[in-house]
């Protein structure tokens, strides 16, 4: 029987939606600090590329993407993003959207592990 590594794997999940979620209140909070450049958290398949967990892929094409390690790194100019003349690059509109992605991909990981603890129970009690 081979170990569960959902908790594993949701531990880290949180733990990058924690970071991205204090680099985007970063940026919110300086949206009006001039020459302020804009910040995100790369994307987190990057952060599953450093964990050693293999996902299961049914295809050969499946994740075959090349992935950087996680960091936070400035954003570079986003469609219909202009730098206001304070040389600042923070989009209030976009970081509020990444707030809301990041409270969707949060609950959708709770709701999972959720879900997959009662199964566990439930396989437990029988």
């Amino acid at each position: 029987m081979q170990p569960i590594q959902l908790f594993e794997l949701a531990s880290r999940q949180a733990q990058w939606l924690t970071v991205r979620q204090n680099v985007v209140a970063g940026n919110i909070a300086n949206a009006n600090t001039p020459h302020y450049k804009a910040k995100d958290v790369k994307p987190f398949e990057s952060v599953l590329q450093n964990t050693g967990i293999q996902m299961a892929a049914t295809n050969k094409a499946h994740f075959t993407e090349s992935l950087a390690a996680s960091q936070v790194a400035e954003v570079g100019m986003l469609d219909g993003v202009q730098i206001q003349q304070s040389g600042n690059s923070v989009a209030i509109e976009q970081e509020m959207m990444k707030t809301g992605e990041i409270k969707r991909d949060y609950e959708l990981s709770a709701g999972l592990v959720k879900a997959f603890h009662r199964m566990m129970l439930m396989t437990v009690r029988k």
